[in-house]
């Protein structure tokens, strides 16, 4: 095991390059403030340093908000009232670190408001049900109800989000006034759709579906049981996102 100084010491940290990414960005971000305690704990049983994105975000941030909110990565946590939950929240990392600890689907890296979720590969994807190869992210689509190979890994992925890509990759899911529904959640929020998004009706006329804020975890929960009900493969964890923000 790599200790924490081993992690966080080193000479050529990703956030330097990611702060100027962000600064940049085609779409809106928020950086959220990061618990400095809890960013520790998540990167030491991540075993990644700092170099990375991914270390960066668990480290620098509480993790960010992109486009008003409709997407959330995941980072170190956010200590205000309201704030998005840590990496290892989401993904129920054990409180101290054991070697032979690791997320057995995959680990969910981001959310979008309507139940889209994001997660990185491991070793073994086609266990767990996922496309892909190892060390890409996927993506559980709410209008498919099925996992998605976005053949890139993490901090490609980030670099995608920061560059305006979910643009069209959400063609067919936003609807008129979106943006603005999406500013007006608080982080554990997301968003029901009614017909449901996969749904004919839903796909034919968006904006004529009925929406409400409810919290995120009924919305993941929905997306799950619908995908069974439907005769589809069970989707798997889709992160936790009950409980406070750490």
């Amino acid at each position: 095991m790599r200790e924490i100084d081993e992690l966080t010491e080193v000479d050529d940290p990703a956030w330097p390059e990611l702060e100027a990414a962000i600064a940049a960005a085609a779409v809106p971000v928020e950086v959220l403030p990061a618990d400095r305690g809890e960013g520790h704990r998540c990167l030491r049983q991540l075993q990644v340093t700092a170099r990375s994105v991914l270390g960066a975000l668990v480290l620098d941030t509480g993790g960010l908000l992109l486009d008003d909110g409709w997407v959330r990565v995941f980072g170190g946590g956010s200590p205000v009232g309201g704030g998005l939950p840590s990496l290892g929240r989401v993904n129920g990392f054990p409180a101290a670190f054991e070697s032979a600890w690791h997320p057995a689907d995959g680990l969910v890296v981001g959310h979008d408001v309507v139940g889209g979720v994001f997660a990185l590969n491991g070793h073994d994807p086609a266990a767990a049900g996922r496309p892909g190869a190892p060390g890409q992210i996927t993506y559980f689509a709410p209008d498919t109800l099925e996992w998605e190979a976005l053949e890139i890994g993490h901090s490609a992925w980030v670099s995608w989000l920061l560059s305006g890509g979910s643009e069209t990759f959400y063609d067919g899911v936003r609807w008129p006034g979106w943006r603005a529904e999406a500013a007006a959640l608080t982080p554990s929020q997301g968003i029901a759709v009614f017909p449901f998004l996969w749904s004919e009706q839903a796909q034919a006329d968006l904006a004529a579906t009925t929406r409400r804020a409810v919290p995120m975890h009924e919305v993941l929960g929905v997306a799950a049981d619908l995908a069974g009900q439907a005769g589809l493969a069970d989707p798997g964890f889709l992160g936790e996102v009950r409980g406070d923000a750490r």
